[in-house]
């Protein structure tokens, strides 16, 4: 198992982030946000790179990349609930060049006659407003379902570029054709990955933007960067970006290789993503003398992406409690 990314996967961090500065610019977030700009040219240059045919088990890591990174440039589209969420669910179920999404709890499938029918409300499902399919984990199974039979209607957020919604299943009728049966934990081991990496992107970028910030700002004539208070802030900051980013990649290892800490990695991951989001956007704010908070500064973008993300799929204190408990059975 390597530890550190060859040459093929720098370049492709490097691809990824000039693709990402030039098609997915602040200008483009503030759009969505300010004028409801539409999102859809940008998911389909996402689709003509190749990048949604990155499915095989083999290819997490580098798809770990594109998560690290789209998250650093606060992506608007829904690349993260369809490759993170709505894929693992639904191995070969042919090119991902629509929109998905996964549905997780809330709905319950029965029997009837030779197919099955789908009763529930599920919430805060990851894109589940502009979702084309959805994959629906049931007690019996997974299930594709067509977005056309649902009801799937947008909830309020604190990112404002992230879209969640109230799907609701009112007795939908599936054939057995529609139901697979695949490695659900597995597949939620993706999605934690993935919201980890995302995290630790926006995180990036809340760093990168208070390290411009402080190398500019100046009190007494003296550029701010230049006190140690704040250059610890910085190097803290630094630190638990770091940290997260390693678990994150790790988890992502583990996962391309089916090594069997898979699960303990991801719930590492999501619990270290969790906790740098909290320092760094208690310090982003701070540094930034709460100005990267208001509306007319970009950071609040990646400082609510970041927040979201601890929120999303168990926070930090949840999976800290999963690592604990994992390794407490580990000794018996």
């Amino acid at each position: 198992m390597l530890f550190e990314f060859d040459s093929d996967q720098r370049l492709l961090r490097e691809t990824v982030r000039d693709v990402a500065a030039k098609e997915c610019p602040p200008a483009l977030i503030r759009d969505i946000v300010d004028k409801q700009g539409d999102p859809a040219p940008l998911w389909q240059t996402y689709v003509g790179l190749g990048w949604t045919e990155l499915t095989e088990p083999g290819e997490t890591v580098e798809l770990g990349i594109l998560f690290e990174e789209l998250g650093r440039a606060t992506d608007p589209t829904p690349f993260l609930a369809t490759m993170s969420q709505f894929a693992p669910l639904v191995p070969g179920v042919g090119k991902l060049d629509r929109p998905g999404a996964a549905v997780y709890e809330g709905v319950t499938a029965a029997p009837d006659g030779t197919g099955w029918r789908l009763t529930g409300t599920a919430h805060h499902v990851l894109d589940g407003d502009r979702a084309e399919r959805f994959a629906v984990v049931t007690g019996a199974g997974v299930f594709v379902v067509p977005a056309a039979m649902v009801t799937a209607r947008r909830t309020s957020v604190f990112d404002p570029v992230l879209h969640l919604a109230e799907v609701t299943f009112d007795g939908v009728r599936l054939e057995a054709a529609d139901r697979t049966t695949v490695d659900v934990e597995r597949a939620r081991q993706h999605a934690l990955t993935g919201m980890a990496l995302t995290t630790v992107g926006a995180c990036r970028r809340i760093l990168d933007l208070v390290l411009e910030h402080v190398r500019s700002r100046k009190q007494f004539d003296t550029v701010i960067g230049s006190f140690q208070a704040v250059q610890h802030k910085a190097a803290d900051m630094h630190i638990a970006i770091e940290r997260a980013s390693a678990l994150g990649f790790f988890a992502a290892l583990c996962l391309a290789e089916d090594d069997p800490r898979r699960g303990l990695a991801a719930s590492m991951a999501k619990a270290a993503a969790g906790e740098c989001q909290s320092v760094v956007f208690r310090h982003g704010v701070q540094l930034f003398g709460a100005m990267g908070f208001t509306w007319e500064n970009d950071l609040q973008f990646a400082l609510k992406r970041a927040k979201t993300g601890e929120l999303l799929l168990g926070g930090a204190a949840e999976h800290r409690a999963l690592v604990a408990e994992e390794y407490r059975a580990s000794l018996v």
